[in-house]
């Protein structure tokens, strides 16, 4: 898969594949088709490892040719060691996780940085249809309340008291409307918030 092979499939992906460093060592939690550990081993020379739960998923990046093991995320990272990895990525999946805090701690515990990605909740038309007395459906939440696998929901000022909370620096943050970034009002006008992390180190503690 090239580079615009996965723009044309997910510009978000597309987007965010540009903080992973060249022959990194990745783990995906949450890899689903296996497309972006495609593009990541194939056009930037990166390693590693995709965590799938889903059969259907596990089938298609397995058929992409991803190392993926099957596990519930929600039973943590005690497969791999501190530090076991340069970059975790963990896109689209923190807000099926009924332990949030837990898992995001795993994340950074596992490698030196991690990018994480989720709906902004707080996104423009989210907040229309919440005046409408109804729940929203959208590209980044295009389930209906009653299906959602998602169990979380956040904005972008929530994610960043948390990762405080966590002891977790922000490297780079970034809103995506369509895969592209949203540089004014991002909180309002994002409908994915991406966030880019590492622990703390003492100095910056």
């Amino acid at each position: 898969m090239n580079f615009e092979d996965l723009s044309s499939l997910r510009p978000d992906l597309a987007f965010i594949a540009h903080w992973v460093p060249e022959k990194s060592h990745v783990l995906d939690v949450g890899c689903g088709d296996g497309a972006m550990l495609r593009y990541l081993q194939s056009g930037k020379g990166c390693t590693g490892y995709g965590i799938e739960i889903a059969d259907e998923s596990l089938l298609a990046s397995a058929r992409r040719g991803i190392n993926v093991i099957q596990q519930d995320m929600e039973k943590g990272l005690g497969l791999f060691s501190d530090n076991s990895f340069d970059t975790v990525l963990c896109l689209s999946s923190l807000q099926m996780m009924q332990h949030v805090e837990a898992l995001l701690r795993d994340i950074v515990r596992v490698g030196a940085e991690a990018i994480v990605s989720f709906p902004n909740f707080a996104y423009w038309p989210h907040r229309m249809a919440l005046l409408k007395g109804r729940m929203p459906v959208s590209k980044s939440l295009p389930y209906q309340w009653y299906d959602t696998p998602n169990v979380r929901c956040a904005t972008i000022y929530d994610f960043e008291e948390l990762a405080q909370e966590c002891g977790l620096e922000v490297l780079e943050r970034v809103a995506l409307a369509d895969g592209k970034p949203v540089s004014f009002l991002p909180n309002l006008r994002g409908s994915l918030a991406v966030f880019r992390l590492r622990k703390k180190t003492q100095a910056a503690a």
